[in-house]
């Protein structure tokens, strides 16, 4: 190894050329390819992911290509991923909420958002598949707090059960209405909206069709993509909460289908 490559300066250019080459990396292979301590390699790879030039994960780090290569993505790293823009995705949606109003909220980053942009809302009758939601909103936004049980995908810290409750053993299941879905999704096409997981597809459909308005939620990356698992059509919706103007063909066809289009 040369002495360029022992320098700080010269390790972050080379740990960058190792994470681009590889894609995806640990911490420990990292510390061993060069020569440096587990704390030093973690100090390095924060600056690289605060530069914009990786994104870190739990453990390692990963690409910008492998990123967009990875459809199904951790949790700790969609969280890295449009952060400001899903911030402000959250602060609008946020908007359409009124207060003791019931509302249904899916799994996602920009979910997440949305739990705490809800911080100054009272009363609110919460129904969620996200595990996060609890420990990301403010106790004093809501009266009740309901999380739907079923299987847990841990690669989003939601549930895929059914939208449903009931009574106990042998008791009758609960129908379940809501004032408002809001709803992130993986992509946004002509076609409608779409998600890379079956089953998340399956309760963010199930969530619409028991809400009287749904809000969509999906930053610009998402646009005119379309992923393995049809959750609606685009006249699914009542709005789409973004964070810039969607392209021409695709504003067309939402308001063809009616969805009033919210942009900072």
């Amino acid at each position: 190894m040369s002495e360029l490559r022992r320098l700080p300066a010269g390790r972050k250019a080379a740990l960058a050329d190792a994470i681009n080459q590889h894609g995806q990396v640990t911490v420990a292979a990292l510390a061993e390819q060069f020569s440096v301590s587990i704390d030093t390699i973690r100090r390095d790879l924060d600056q690289l992911d605060s530069d914009g030039q990786i994104v870190r994960t739990h453990g390692g780090a990963l690409s910008l290509a492998a990123v967009s290569r990875t459809i199904d993505r951790g949790l700790d790293v969609r969280l890295r991923l449009r952060a400001a823009e899903k911030e402000q995705i959250g602060e609008l949606a946020a908007t359409l909420v009124e207060d003791g109003s019931v509302v249904m909220i899916n799994a996602g980053t920009t979910a997440l958002a949305l739990a705490r942009a809800l911080r100054n809302h009272r009363d609110l009758t919460i129904a969620t598949n996200n595990l996060q939601v609890p420990a990301e909103i403010v106790p004093t936004a809501f009266r009740d707090l309901y999380v739907f049980g079923g299987s847990v995908r841990s690669i989003t810290q939601a549930t895929t059960g059914p939208v449903s409750f009931n009574l106990g053993p042998g008791g009758a299941e609960i129908d379940l209405r809501c004032d408002l879905a809001l709803i992130a999704v993986g992509a946004v096409s002509e076609e409608g909206y779409s998600t890379s997981n079956l089953g998340d597809a399956a309760m963010m459909a199930e969530m619409m069709s028991r809400a009287e308005r749904v809000v969509v939620m999906a930053d610009s990356g998402k646009f005119d993509q379309r992923l393995f698992a049809q959750v609606a059509p685009l006249g699914g919706a009542d709005f789409l909460v973004t964070d810039a103007p969607p392209s021409a063909p695709l504003q067309a066809a939402l308001d063809a289908a009616g969805v009033r289009v919210i942009t900072p």
